[in-house]
């Protein structure tokens, strides 16, 4: 059985439909013309990437010889599993992470997929307010961590922590703790106003994206309908 070809906001809408119960996998796959190893991928994808893994790909994909060692580091170390590790990096698949693995275990150096332009495998210094407009900009862009990374010029890692500190502590969480004499980090109100004007920047954004993908939404049923 042939697959059809769908574009993005309309396989978000066939997950949805799974993932909330409304259909099974099977009939999912015969409702819409494609196959259950088409609507893994699909789940798996969107999972990782998030709507992005939705769309279709022009380019390979970029990692940095940063992350390539840390997802290797975090397999031989085997605390995670290696779909925890591919979930946990936004890694397309396990087969990449085991080249990489592979590539580790021959010595081979774990060189960035530069995809044109030289990938950042170090972090930078950045201040408290910084670190809070990275998270929301990561957070208001469905955590892609590669593209906001990208954005503020910081490395992957970085964000990853970053949110993950925010998620945990709120903003207090990323004051730099280092060095026990150094005075707190404190926003003036200039700076206050300043971030929640990105914010909402970050918001209007994520919303006119949405209202996009209901646009689309609403015409796809209508044409299923």
């Amino acid at each position: 059985m042939p697959n059809k070809k769908y574009d993005a906001s309309e396989k978000l809408v066939i997950i949805g439909e799974i993932e909330s119960g409304e259909i099974g996998v099977k009939a999912a796959a015969e409702k819409y013309g494609i196959t259950k190893t088409t609507l893994a991928k699909w789940r798996r994808r969107y999972k990782v990437y998030g709507y992005e893994g939705l769309e279709k790909r022009t380019h390979n994909r970029n990692y940095s010889a940063e992350l390539k060692l840390q997802a290797v580091k975090d397999y031989i170390e085997g605390g995670l599993s290696q779909y925890q590790i591919i979930d946990k990096y936004k890694i397309a698949s396990r087969t990449q992470l085991s080249n990489w693995i592979k590539e580790y275990n021959r010595h081979s150096s774990l060189k960035a997929y530069s995809g044109g332009a030289k990938a950042m495998t170090k972090g930078r210094s950045t201040t408290w307010q910084e670190r809070i407009d990275i998270v929301q900009y990561c957070l208001a862009h469905q955590y892609d961590y590669r593209k906001t990374a990208d954005h503020f010029q910081v490395s992957y890692q970085q964000v990853y922590q970053w949110v993950k500190k925010f998620e945990n502590g709120g903003q207090d969480a990323l004051k730099d703790g280092r060095g026990r004499k150094k005075a707190p980090e404190e926003l003036t109100e200039a700076d206050r106003q300043k971030l929640e004007m990105k914010k909402m920047e970050y918001e209007i954004e994520r919303l006119r994206a949405e209202n996009a993908f209901l646009k689309k939404l609403r015409e796809f049923q209508r044409r299923r309908s």
